[in-house]
C-alpha cells in the first residue's frame, strides 16, 4: 500500500470513528450513562394492564420534575394506584420522601376511568395496586433527584427499576424491564 492510500484509509477510519463516538454521545437507548429528555409528544401517563398471567404498570418507572402531575388510567381490569405508606391500604412500610403526600387512587376500572396526583417533594416513590400487589405489580416514579426511603432498595412486593435508570431514561417500559 503507498503512502497515499495509507493516509487516506487512516483518515477515513479516523472519521468513521468520530461519527460513532459522536453516536454514542447522542445516545438515549436507556444505558448507563445516557440521557434522555422526554419530548413533547410524551405523557406523564401510567397504563394499569391485566393479562392472562402478569399484572403490571407501564411504564413501571417514570421521572417527572417537581410539580408534575401523573395519570393512571387501567386499560383492562379493576386496580388501584397506592403509594407505599405505612397503613394505606395493606402497606406495612413507607417508601416515599418524608415530606411527601401519599395516595391511595380507590378501584380503578377500564372505560377511561384514570387518577391523578400530583408530585411536590422530589425523591422517589414506590406505589403498588392493592389487588394485584401479591401478584408484582409495583411500579416507581422519581421526581427530580432520586432519595428517600425507598432509594436504593426494591419494594417488598416486587421489583422496579433503579433510580438512576429511570432519570436516564425518562421511562422504563415494562416490556424493556422484563427483557
Amino acid at each position: 500500500m503507498n503512502r497515499r492510500r495509507f493516509l487516506k484509509a487512516t483518515a477515513a477510519i479516523a472519521t468513521g470513528s468520530v461519527a460513532i463516538l459522536a453516536g454514542c454521545a447522542n445516545d438515549t437507548g436507556g444505558g448507563a450513562d445516557s440521557t434522555k429528555t422526554k419530548s413533547p409528544t410524551e405523557t406523564n401517563t401510567v397504563q394499569m394492564v391485566s393479562g392472562s398471567t402478569s399484572y403490571y404498570f407501564d411504564p413501571v418507572g417514570l421521572f417527572v420534575e417537581k410539580g408534575e402531575t401523573v395519570t393512571w388510567k387501567s386499560k383492562i381490569g379493576a386496580h388501584t394506584s397506592t403509594a407505599y405508606v405505612d397503613g394505606t391500604g395493606p402497606a406495612t412500610v413507607t417508601r416515599i420522601p418524608n415530606d411527601a403526600s401519599g395516595w391511595n387512587s380507590g378501584m380503578i376500572s377500564g372505560g377511561g376511568q384514570q387518577f391523578e396526583h400530583t408530585f411536590d417533594v422530589p425523591g422517589t416513590y414506590d406505589y403498588f395496586c392493592i389487588p394485584h400487589k401479591s401478584l408484582g405489580m409495583v411500579g416507581r416514579i422519581v421526581v427530580g433527584n432520586p432519595g428517600g426511603p425507598a432509594e436504593g432498595s426494591m419494594p417488598p412486593d416486587g421489583k422496579v427499576p433503579t433510580s438512576q435508570r429511570i432519570v436516564n431514561s425518562g421511562a422504563v417500559s415494562y416490556e424493556d424491564f422484563t427483557e
